[in-house]
């Protein structure tokens, strides 16, 4: 102390680098480190009495000629650098990412004394990224696959329709009937493909429900016991206290399904096989490594098997669609893609993890709901001729007049037009009553949900069907509200007379409900 002033102490450099968050170093002119700080030592695993370990026997191999070029043209020319690569911690043998940086320090003749750099901690930031691109090109391939889907959709209803029609018309015995039922069948196949790259793209229409996911399983008992051989073992673990969802419980089925035909298909030689459910809580940690996931309570439904596994690069490919490790014309490499559009259209992520020769676990996270269980009940649902008037809007004309015949033909009285605005001229003309509205959601000038809210300011009564096979305007917030009466093309005739039978019988509510979100 002097005339009463503290004299108080400046901390040293290495007091400073080891309070610093990223690694700090120090190398001679020629790039020998002669210095790390308390961090660099921490992620390589290694005691600070052995020694400086070097930076190059750390790299990643694939880092490791781009690395070692930047470095020595910054020893060459004395600048700075900049570069990104993954370092390997010596204990566990993970690697992470890293930026590196360093500058020179240079004497007064200008020549080069002493290097410093640090290296970030970027892996979280760098898996984050690769994350959201794989995310965002499997969204970008799952848009053509919906556009295509969409036109194939409008085909198959007309060729499966009518197949289906010619059929009823035959008699047993009839030569035609083997070709058509071939037709049929193979419409039937096509329409199978259509609705999985819905499911891949994220456009199917779902039908929510609050479930028990337990309860799926548990149904599907029998399913996945005729799937897998007597050479797999399979066993469930199912939390009794999980949390209920609001998912599609169907989509969740093939989702399962097709989880455990894979995993039937990576155990040739046999194996084990289990299910297992559970309740989690995804943190802030979680949402920032996974684009659109939410922080929340989930629930947590794992499928692994003990199967040949897969390296880090096929487990990189096996969501896109079309990817398939398996013999050629032994399946479509739309199963994993189908499963990973259902998770996500439902509100989750999936996650793989897998390894050479020892085996693959997927784990699905879905929102849990704090809405209560309701009873399922089933609808009798018949297809008995109805006596009522339907207008029927649909701008694919050889669509319009197979409906047309069908609903006709089951005794239904069928005004037709071809758009909206065409629709609300033939409704106008019409005096009497018009009892359903059934209609294509995307048209020309004006669309289904217009058509439906304009009608209805003079038909209150009316009931009101969509149909389409453009889903992802089906489904859109913006277009259709939740719960709306919809059929999916390419549906068949029997589906239908159903679905008009259904809406028909059910009661009007009390006021006309709108169809589209202002």
């Amino acid at each position: 102390m002097a005339g009463g002033v503290v004299q108080k102490r400046v901390p040293d450099f290495r007091e400073l680098a080891d309070a610093m968050p990223q690694i700090v170093w120090a190398a001679c002119p020629n790039g020998d480190l002669d210095y790390c700080n308390k961090r660099w030592y921490e992620f390589f695993g290694v005691p600070e009495d052995k020694g400086t370990p070097q930076w190059f026997s750390a790299l990643h191999p694939d880092d490791f000629k781009r690395c070692v070029d930047c470095w020595g043209a910054a020893i060459k020319t004395g600048q700075p650098y900049e570069v990104e690569h993954r370092f390997k911690n010596y204990k566990t043998g993970e690697y992470k990412w890293y930026l590196g940086r360093a500058f020179a320090v240079r004497d007064e003749a200008g020549d080069v004394t002493r290097w410093f750099g640090t290296c970030t901690d970027i892996d979280n930031q760098k898996r984050t990224a690769e994350a959201l691109r794989k995310a965002q090109k499997i969204d970008a391939v799952g848009q053509l696959a919906g556009g295509i889907a969409h036109d194939f959709n409008n085909l198959l209803t007309i060729i499966n329709g009518r197949s289906q029609l010619m059929l009823g018309r035959l008699k047993p015995g009839d030569p035609m009937r083997r070709e058509l039922e071939l037709i049929y069948k193979t419409g039937e196949r096509a329409a199978k493909l259509t609705r999985q790259l819905l499911a891949f793209s994220r456009q199917s229409v779902l039908a929510p429900k609050v479930f028990d996911l337990n309860s799926v399983i548990t149904e599907l008992q029998k399913i996945l016991e005729r799937l897998i051989r007597e050479d797999i073992e399979y066993t469930s673990a199912p939390d009794p206290n999980l949390m209920p969802i609001k998912a599609d419980p169907g989509q969740l089925e093939q989702v399962i399904i097709n989880l455990v035909v894979n995993a039937r298909d990576a155990m040739p030689l046999g194996g084990k096989l289990r299910i297992a459910t559970s309740n989690v809580e995804l943190g802030e940690d979680y949402a920032r490594m996974h684009p659109y996931v939410k922080p929340g309570a989930y629930v947590m439904l794992s499928v692994s098997d003990s199967g040949c596994g897969m390296d880090s690069e096929t487990s990189a490919h096996i969501f896109e669609p079309f990817f398939s490790t398996k013999e050629q014309g032994k399946g479509t490499g739309l199963g994993l893609s189908t499963v990973y559009g259902i998770v996500k259209q439902s509100g989750g992520s999936i996650e793989v993890h897998s390894e050479l020769g020892k085996g693959t676990a997927f784990k699905i996270y879905l929102p849990a709901t704090n809405e209560k269980l309701k009873k399922s009940s089933l609808n009798n649902l018949s297809g008995s001729p109805g006596k009522e008037t339907v207008l029927l809007v649909e701008d694919e004309e050889d669509l319009r007049d197979m409906v047309q015949e069908l609903l006709a033909g089951n005794g239904y009285t069928v005004l037709l037009a071809a758009q909206g605005v065409a629709a609300l001229a033939v409704a106008e003309e019409h005096k009497g009553p018009i009892h359903l509205l059934l209609t294509d959601v995307v048209m020309p000038k004006m669309g289904g949900p217009e058509l439906a809210n304009t009608l209805l300011l003079s038909r209150p009564e009316l009931k009101v069907i969509f149909m389409s096979g453009y889903t992802n305007q089906a489904v859109d917030n913006d277009t259709l509200k939740p719960d709306t009466n919809f059929l999916q093309k390419p549906f068949t005739p029997g589906s239908l007379v159903r679905k008009v039978r259904e809406i028909l019988d059910q009661t009007s509510p009390a006021s006309p409900p709108e169809y589209s979100k202002p």
